[in-house]
């Protein structure tokens, strides 16, 4: 009995990607970005769904903008003269949730994203820290590559 679920909710999320892939294929725009998004090692299938799905903003906004959607973004939490913590928070869940892995990935993957995470963690930002501001990279370079139109190879490896 558990096994047939398991079969049947197996196929119900292979004919839910074939949905996807099919949805992608059919509009020009988004194959296009769909190629791009790939390009970045450690982005897979189901990131590059979730961004295409999720934030069609990606390639149309500055980087302050992107950044304050997703919800990577600091926000200060001063008042008066006490100067309280940055934290991040707010913007789309769905896309913070689909780029963290990736970003886990890329720290250690990635040499523009590997480098600008050790230099943060040298210089003495919690781990955490520096794992969300290697994600705000990430879906910046992610924007520019879209607004310029180049793939992964084409990008210039710079921190």
């Amino acid at each position: 009995m558990i096994k047939q679920a398991i079969r049947l909710d197996e196929k119900q999320l292979q004919t839910l990607r074939d949905k996807q892939h099919q949805l992608i294929e059919g509009d020009e725009q988004a194959q296009a970005k769909a190629r791009i998004i790939a390009s970045v090692p450690g982005l897979g299938p189901a990131t590059v769904s979730v961004l295409i799905a999720e934030l069609p903003e990606l390639g149309t906004l500055n980087r302050q903008q992107i950044a304050r959607l997703v919800g990577v973004a600091p926000t200060n939490r001063d008042s008066g003269t006490l100067r309280g913590k940055r934290t991040t928070g707010g913007g789309r869940t769905e896309i913070r949730t689909a780029l963290f892995m990736p970003t886990v990935v890329a720290k250690q993957y990635n040499p523009t994203i590997k480098a600008f995470y050790d230099r943060l963690v040298e210089n003495g930002k919690p781990k955490m820290v520096a794992l969300i501001a290697a994600m705000r990279k990430l879906l910046t370079i992610l924007n520019v590559m879209i607004r310029e139109g180049k793939s992964w190879n084409q990008q210039p490896q710079r921190t």
